[in-house]
């Protein structure tokens, strides 16, 4: 089946739920955990290589879906690196049909940029196969100037080795002195995920009926509203993505409250470090004066001299905030420049790639 199927008229019903759904709040950026594939195939005795090439028909058609309704990215869990842990067959058999529909889609590329989708590949390719690094980086490539709509697949992903992933790029960033450690954040942590280029993860759904992650987007889902659906992945239906859409619009106000109170939280710690950053330096400046206890000075705060102490601090302050910021703007582009140089060179030339788990991110 194609990446992109021949787009099938809607019902007067399902033209009347999208409109009813317009009305309220849609989610912009979608994750799916496709799971019930090889129930699916037990279920239907089918082989369970079949059940899976049903789960690639269902994402095609679950693609124009979100398309129609304005969801301009989606993330699916195509690939975890738990799965590893199958049988060779059954791994062999996914590589496989990997294969298969990402040649397909490179057969498609004048529909990837017709319709205007940007694909990225969230994993550590490293544990894939050469051919198959090769096939996921050309997507990469050609697709990577594409605006309208974003399709990140997670393959030989999990969300652990993701955090310790970044957790590595920002100690080497420590240890070259690149940044320092009181720029650690959440901020920068994030900034160094496979996701950093996404947005925030609106709707996370699984399918299948478990009430579970897997490993999946832990850290993006924080603030997410999470859709458990009851039905086998092939069997997912647009009617499953009406409901779940609708649960969204839902708890919608709840969501934003909470992330609008998790910026501000974020910014009164950061003030808060920076201020202390700034303390602890004019304390190895003027030896012999406790600023920690006395910031504003031997002057009382109300004191001209202490007003004037005050204003100085603040000015410092945000000198630091800036210093701080283009530092860590700094080191960011240089990982994210580093993991775009890699996607290019194995791209236009795979056999002169060695392969680097901490490249392993694409950047569109």
């Amino acid at each position: 089946m194609s990446w992109f199927p021949q787009k099938r008229e809607s019902t007067w019903l399902q033209r009347a739920c999208e409109a009813v759904l317009s009305a309220g709040p849609i989610p912009r950026h979608v994750a799916i955990i496709m799971d019930g594939n090889r129930r699916f195939a037990v279920k239907n005795s089918l082989a369970k290589s079949e059940g899976h090439v049903k789960g690639f028909d269902k994402l095609a058609e679950t693609l124009e879906w979100c398309l129609d309704l304005g969801i301009t990215e989606v993330t699916v869990y195509a690939f975890s690196i738990e799965n590893f842990k199958r049988s060779p067959d059954e791994v062999n058999c996914l590589m496989e049909l990997s294969r298969q529909k990402f040649a397909r889609l490179l057969q498609e590329k004048d529909l990837i940029h017709q319709h205007g989708v940007c694909v990225r590949i969230l994993g550590d390719i490293s544990r894939l196969p050469s051919d198959l690094q090769e096939l996921l980086a050309e997507a990469v490539s050609i697709s990577a100037n594409n605006k309208r709509a974003i399709l990140n697949v997670c393959f030989a992903y999990t969300a652990r080795d993701d955090m310790c992933m970044a957790m590595r790029d920002v100690a080497d960033g420590v240890k070259k002195g690149l940044i320092k450690k009181s720029d650690i954040s959440e901020y920068l942590f994030e900034k160094c995920l496979y996701t950093s280029h996404c947005r925030d993860v609106d709707l996370l759904i699984r399918t299948s009926g478990e009430i579970r992650l897997s490993d999946f987007l832990m850290w993006e889902s924080s603030f997410s509203c999470l859709a458990f659906v009851k039905v086998l992945w092939p069997d997912f239906s647009i009617w499953h993505l009406y409901a779940a859409i609708l649960h969204y619009q839902r708890n919608h106000g709840k969501i934003q409250i909470a992330r609008q109170n998790n910026a501000i939280e974020r910014q009164r710690l950061q003030r808060e470090s920076d201020l202390k950053c700034v303390m602890e330096e004019e304390e190895e400046d003027k030896s012999g004066v406790n600023t920690k206890d006395n910031p504003a000075g031997s002057s009382g705060k109300d004191s001209p001299s202490g007003v004037a102490e005050q204003k100085n601090v603040q000015s410092r302050v945000q000198h630091y905030k800036e210093v701080r910021e283009k530092r860590v703007e700094e080191f960011l582009r240089t990982v994210h420049s580093k993991r775009k140089q890699f996607w290019t060179s194995l791209a236009l030339s795979p056999s002169d790639v060695t392969l680097k788990p901490s490249q392993s991110v694409s950047v569109c």
